[in-house]
């Protein structure tokens, strides 16, 4: 064999041998990569993901430097939402009275929301509770309860997405979408909504106030939603930022493996608490001065 053949028989040889650790190397990268759909989330299921899951700073009207959405093109704080809307955006009533609202997210839950309307018909203490749609179609008689038992509804949303991630016609069917099926079970149209995690944007805040929907957010949060506290701790977060006109944040749903048990357990005692210091628990329309139907 000549040596000339021999060494073209040697580059042959390295390129197999360049190419082969080629191939190699991009198998492992494919492996290792995950899929755009997991990478960003879109598996997110919301009975595992209930509001307890959202970082505290994307929930509290106190931190309005706080970027709540990096999708977002701008920061716009809560109380900046507030004097945009003043007629449509909501965080707390007057300060003048000693009247404060109790608000439960999340419902209805068949686990949790019964025990909640259980203690507010013992203590004739009227409530708002922000409805998820689809839970809203598969309990249609919790919700008929509560308007019996004389509280208001809202819209929580159908599925309760972040909506500061849905497009403006995205946000328009969760919203409508939830209020057909609550008006199908109540007879009307809530006016009132609280988006999941508190998040609106301002576009979609626009729309609402077109549409003659009020956002309904909150300037007390019992962060039953974290860590399944205790109803001491409860009670700790509720005294922290309670003032007249508050609205109180509490949950009578919840997701997987959540227990609700310390709202539960310290629902009696705030009301006793409240009662006792001369605040008069009001239902949301009475502490904003609007009306609670479309």
């Amino acid at each position: 064999m000549s040596r000339l053949m021999q060494r073209h028989i040697r580059q042959i040889g390295t390129l197999l041998r360049v190419s082969l650790a080629i191939l190699l190397l991009c198998a492992v990268v494919w492996h290792v990569t995950p899929t755009t759909s997991a990478a960003n989330g879109d598996n997110y299921n919301y009975l595992s993901s209930p509001d307890r899951k959202v970082p505290k700073q994307q929930r509290s009207p106190q931190k309005s430097n706080t970027k709540r959405d990096t999708t977002r093109k701008e920061t716009i704080s809560w109380q900046q939402l507030q004097q945009m809307f003043p007629q449509h955006y909501f965080l707390h009533g007057t300060r003048d009275k000693r009247q404060v609202a109790l608000s439960f997210d999340d419902a209805p839950d068949h686990r949790f929301t019964p025990q909640v309307l259980d203690i507010l018909a013992t203590y004739n203490v009227k409530a708002n509770f922000f409805i998820v749609g689809e839970r809203a179609k598969a309990n249609p008689e919790l919700v008929k309860r509560m308007i019996d038992d004389g509280h208001e509804i809202g819209n929580h949303s159908y599925n309760h997405a972040l909506l500061t991630k849905l497009t403006l016609a995205e946000y328009q069917q969760q919203i409508m979408e939830t209020n057909r099926i609550l008006k199908k079970i109540t007879g009307y149209s809530p006016r009132f909504i609280r988006p999941p995690y508190g998040e609106v944007n301002k576009q979609q805040l626009k729309w609402s106030a077109e549409e003659n929907f009020i956002i309904v957010n909150w300037d007390v949060d019992s962060e039953d939603w974290k860590n399944n506290p205790s109803s001491e701790q409860v009670m700790m977060n509720i005294n922290r930022t309670l003032k007249p006109g508050s609205i109180i944040l509490q949950h009578a749903g919840g997701g997987s493996g959540q227990s609700l048990m310390g709202t539960i357990e310290a629902l009696p005692e705030l009301i006793e608490m409240l009662q006792k210091e001369d605040y008069q628990i009001v239902l949301i329309s009475e502490l904003i001065n609007k009306s609670p139907i479309r």
